[in-house]
């Protein structure tokens, strides 16, 4: 017992001695691997906090900053901040009012600055103003309509400064709204007419609305350039083709007549249509194809023309501009403006201070950029030692993943293995049952003595012979009518036992087929008496142990020695010794026996020294069944 005990106590000692420093090296990578991974969930954890809260910061001052940034560039025109925080004020409102871009209306404010020159504060936001909703109100860009502002202005300069830049640019708004509503204009079209004519009709003392009412008749038809080419072409040539045509095209003061003037002096030489002469007659008078394109167009429908330039002789303001601008704002646009207004307005209370923070931060950097510059080496081993601390947290998350990917591959080796096993077992449930059903066919082959080729052929001659019977079956029962049913079967038997053993491998009746030909005994069931025999078997030659078979037939019998002779006849294997068992059972049951003598037999126990055969296990089979 001590020496068993001491055994064990010296495998414990080895098995502890090698996995103690097995564990020990485990616990490390484990640790190693945990610290890794907390220590980068926490820099990641702290750095998405920064960067959220800066992002914060960022998202809650980006309105204030974007207005400080285009207030800038205004400012940088000269514009001191009571007009900059005006036209701050004027942007926000607007933008809420209509939807649209604060910072976009400040930034157009830079353009028209620069084209009005000199004006007021006052004066700069009410043409701000005024282009973003003209803008608004002919479905421009803001930058489009503040070159167009800057054009008219430069185009009706003197009529701007009379009446006031601030209420002209309200004028012109509402005018050029009109003129989009009456024609087949937009915004930017009227600004490319206008931008082609320049100043030649406003020398010629051509009115605004009148100038307004020529272009947007021709953009019915054409372009806003073209128009404003074709129009520019007439006015080149309205000079010397009053001379050419002996007419008057201008009053007593040296300005241009109205067009509605000239059009119907035209007409009262011409008519109202131009033919192909009167067309070439005013080509060489007004010197271009295009001029005399322009006076066909408006000569179609003079009074059309009149009652377009009186009705935008009559805009004042820009109430039609607003209308317009109105009736296409979108109120989700404005809830989004007004949420930047708010922002802007708040933040930019307190970001001059912000400003100023930033400011000394920048400084701040700018003196660290003199020290790297005045102090290199320690620069650069200030390099080295971040460079080393971003290296060995990149070991560390590399360690990490060495980690992880270990414990997925061995997750997924375990999953692959499990799956393949369970395959593998199934597979192996499949063979099991095919060798099960191989080795029952096989038996079933050899106990019948049949082999398995034979025994198909077999089957196959039984159904042709089935079939044989029902297609001559006239023939056959006309046959049996010759002779009585109990003779007709018997032979029809034979002669079927006769060509089914002409099959190879069967043989009915033979010595060996295993089917010994016996009467079946008749069974004396008045006072049966039952016995039970056994029967020892010898191994058969390649190893198998045969089973004891029972055999207990329900017969009367005298005696075990009765018994004894036919049996070991039989166990012999010859025909002979078949037919004396036949005979002897036969004899048994009908023999007359004294019941009262009956006596009950034990258990008899037959041996012998050759192997058991398939043939005799059928045979015993055949005696075994009640």
């Amino acid at each position: 017992m001590s020496a068993h005990l001491d055994k064990l106590m010296m495998q414990v000692a080895l098995i502890d001695s090698v996995t103690k420093p097995l564990k020990g090296i485990q616990n490390t990578v484990t640790e190693t691997a945990d610290v890794g991974r907390s220590g980068w969930e926490k820099m990641a954890g702290g750095t998405a906090g920064v960067i959220a809260a800066g992002f914060a910061v960022q998202q809650a001052l980006m309105p204030a900053i974007e207005m400080d940034r285009v207030l800038g560039e205004v400012k940088s025109l000269g514009v001191v901040d009571e007009d900059l925080q005006q036209l701050q004020k004027t942007a926000l409102a607007f933008s809420v009012e209509y939807g649209k871009s604060a910072q976009e209306v400040v930034g157009a404010a830079y353009d028209i600055k620069s084209a009005f020159g000199d004006i007021t504060g006052p004066e700069l936001s009410d043409i701000t103003k005024s282009s973003a909703v003209l803008a608004a109100a002919t479905k421009a860009d803001t930058a489009t309509i503040t070159d167009y502002m800057g054009t008219m202005y430069g185009v009706f300069k003197n009529q701007a400064n009379d009446m006031g830049v601030g209420i002209w640019s309200k004028n012109v708004a509402g005018m050029t709204a009109q003129s989009v509503e009456m024609f087949k204009t937009t915004g930017k079209g009227m600004s490319d007419a206008f931008t082609s004519v320049g100043a030649n009709a406003t020398a010629a003392g051509i009115k605004m609305n009148e100038q307004m009412a020529i272009l947007g008749t021709l953009q019915s038809t054409m372009s806003g350039s073209a128009a404003g080419t074709k129009y520019k072409s007439f006015l080149a040539g309205v000079g010397g083709a009053q001379d050419k045509l002996n007419m008057k095209f201008i009053d007593s003061q040296g300005a241009m007549l109205p067009m509605v003037d000239i059009l119907n002096k035209l007409k009262g030489q011409f008519g109202d249509t131009l033919d192909v002469a009167e067309s070439d007659a005013l080509k060489k008078a007004f010197g271009s194809d295009e001029a005399v394109s322009m006076i066909k167009l408006l000569m179609a429908d003079t009074h059309g023309l009149a009652s377009s330039i009186n009705s935008l002789g009559n805009v004042k303001g820009m109430s039609k501009a607003e209308d317009m601008a109105g009736a296409m704002t979108d109120q989700w646009q404005r809830l989004e403006a007004a949420w930047f207004a708010i922002r802007a307005g708040a933040f930019g209370l307190i970001l001059p201070s912000i400003n100023a923070i930033a400011g000394s931060m920048a400084d701040g950097f700018n003196v660290l950029l003199g020290w790297t510059q005045e102090f290199p080496v320690l620069t650069q081993y200030l390099g080295y030692f971040a460079l080393t601390i971003v290296a060995g947290a990149g070991l560390i998350a590399a360690w990490n993943m060495v980690v992880g990917l270990a414990s997925l591959m061995s997750a997924g080796w375990s999953s692959a293995t499990l799956l393949l096993t369970t395959v593998m077992k199934g597979f192996n449930l499949v063979m099991r049952m095919a060798r099960f059903a191989a080795l029952g066919f096989a038996m079933a082959a050899a106990v019948a003595q049949v082999p398995l080729l034979p025994l198909i052929l077999g089957i196959g001659a039984v159904v042709a012979a089935v079939g044989a019977v029902i297609y001559f079956w006239d023939d056959l029962k006309a046959a049996w009518s010759d002779f009585s049913f109990i003779e007709s079967l018997c032979s029809m038997v034979d002669w079927l036992i006769e060509k089914i053993n002409l099959i190879p491998g069967i043989n009915i009746g033979g010595e060996n087929s295993g089917m010994p030909q016996m009467d079946t005994p008749e069974l004396n069931t008045a006072t049966p008496t039952h016995y039970a025999s056994k029967a020892v078997v010898p191994a058969y030659s390649y190893g198998y142990q045969a089973p004891v078979i029972p055999i207990a037939p329900t017969v009367n019998i005298e005696s075990s020695k009765e018994m004894s002779a036919p049996i070991s006849a039989y166990i012999g294997g010859s025909a002979e010794g078949k037919a004396n068992v036949s005979q002897q059972l036969k004899q048994m049951s009908a023999g007359s026996i004294d019941n009262s003598r009956t006596q009950h037999v034990g258990d008899v126990y037959i041996t012998q020294e050759q192997p058991f055969t398939p043939e005799d296990l059928s045979a015993w089979n055949e005696m075994s069944t009640p």
